[in-house]
């Protein structure tokens, strides 16, 4: 056990001295706040920016109905303009766009309406206009037919249909999106976190063989525990470089904030408009807050320790037996793709089962298979998974890397002294039997 401690201290203190882990630790949040302020910055000057659009309407039907905002205005020309007089102003005055709008009945309308502009108008411009003479076009024509324009308006029928499980605990479906959302982050952090630092222990076991450093400490330590010495303190590494990077983050973010006066992403003109067209927005947004936090928080945050740390440990001592097993990192690839396509059927089994059916018979049987339950079965518990299979799925998760630690350690402990010949599989099974 000293042994063990040993390597673990010597291989994470070699990680984090390392100078491109301290530059990455660093540099990575700085980039990301970087780019973040950078979007929030252009969208903030973009926001400055009116927008003026020109609208020439022959049919005195449509222009009142365009409500200026502070980013986008419109100015209505009068009608004794011609449309060549009313490009040449809107164009001199440089405005975004010209709408025009004809003058006949409005069924002949859907295909003559033109928006001219200097470059293709943004898809939310287009959206806006479309939108908002759609609805007057539908009320003209109601009017002609003799209806009520707001007695109809009140016929108009909003179904919400409240969930409610058996037991009675009521559920929404900004409840749904909320475990997708939670599901989805944290399977795809486990596989971010697998295929960056698995990869890390590999090189680093390659590395020692190479130099042929690893003779020295073979002589004095057994296999199991170097292996397992280099795992663990990567893994502290790793979850090092995590914890750097929130907090260097954070601190990067509130600076960012404070200096450059940036509150958040703006919305454009357009988007405003559709987010005026659509009320039933903002309440969504309220609606999946409260949905998020009202998730079993504490039950999906043990849970998700446990899945990360097992299924990552499983996963890296088959990275470095796979080193242990090589010369170079090129004849890796032989070996990685029976390690790399169960974690990435995991994912889809969970984005495109889990999602559909939670608690499925495929769903199920994957949320038990060592090498895709970490995945499957972070995405299943938000939706309501029992404790006992919650518990089976890790004891089964925890035993396996056991099963797994030492197959590897016999490929380890062959394939480190092995040097100048590119290993088969046939081989790797010979060498299980020494």
């Amino acid at each position: 056990m000293n042994h063990l401690s040993l390597i673990l201290k010597r291989e994470y203190l070699n990680k984090v001295k390392n100078k491109s882990f301290i530059i990455m630790t660093f540099l990575s949040p700085l980039l990301m706040v970087g780019v973040f302020a950078l979007v929030a910055y252009l969208s903030s000057v973009n926001k400055e920016n009116i927008r003026t659009i020109s609208i020439l309407d022959k049919t005195e039907n449509f222009a009142k109905e365009f409500k200026s905002t502070k980013s986008l205005k419109y100015n209505i020309l009068a009608l004794s303009t011609t449309i060549d007089e009313a490009k040449k102003k809107s164009e001199e005055a440089g405005d975004y766009a010209l709408l025009y709008i004809p003058k006949m009945d409005v069924k002949e309308l859907q295909n003559s309406i033109k928006l001219f502009s200097e470059d293709s108008p943004s898809p939310e411009t287009l959206s806006v206009v479309e939108e908002v003479i759609k609805d007057k076009v539908e009320d003209i024509r109601l009017e002609k037919a003799g209806v009520n324009v707001e007695e109809f308006r009140n016929f108009n029928f909003k179904l919400k249909t409240n969930l409610e499980t058996y037991k009675g605990e009521e559920t929404s479906k900004e409840g749904i999106f909320a475990k997708l959302i939670f599901g989805g982050i944290a399977g795809y952090l486990l596989f971010m976190f697998i295929i960056i630092y698995g990869n890390m222990i590999m090189r680093s076991v390659i590395e020692e063989k190479t130099s042929r450093i690893i003779e020295v400490i073979i002589s004095s330590v057994k296999p199991t525990k170097l292996m397992l010495g280099k795992i663990f303190g990567t893994s502290l590494a790793g979850i090092t470089q995590v914890i750097a990077w929130i907090i260097v983050g954070s601190v990067i973010s509130t600076i960012a904030i404070s200096f450059f006066g940036l509150e958040g992403l703006d919305f454009t003109a357009s988007q405003e408009e559709l987010l005026a067209a659509n009320p039933d927005v903002n309440e969504l947004f309220i609606k999946g807050g409260k949905a998020m936090f009202s998730l079993p928080l504490f039950n999906l945050i043990i849970m998700f320790i446990f899945f990360f740390l097992g299924g990552y440990l499983l996963y890296a001592s088959l990275y470095a037996a796979i080193g242990a097993a090589v010369d170079n990192e090129t004849d890796t690839q032989q070996f990685m793709m029976p390690v790399l396509i169960p974690l990435i059927l995991a994912v889809y089994v969970g984005f495109f089962t889990v999602i559909d059916n939670p608690h499925g018979t495929v769903s199920q049987i994957f949320s038990y298979i060592p090498l895709t339950s970490p995945v499957v079965m972070l995405m299943r518990i938000p939706f309501g998974v029992p404790l006992w299979q919650q518990i089976l799925s890790v004891v089964i998760l925890f035993a396996t890397f056991l099963g797994t630690v030492w197959f590897a350690a016999k490929i380890y402990r062959v394939g480190i002294l092995m040097y100048g010949k590119k290993p088969s599989y046939k081989e790797l099974f010979k060498w299980l039997k020494y």
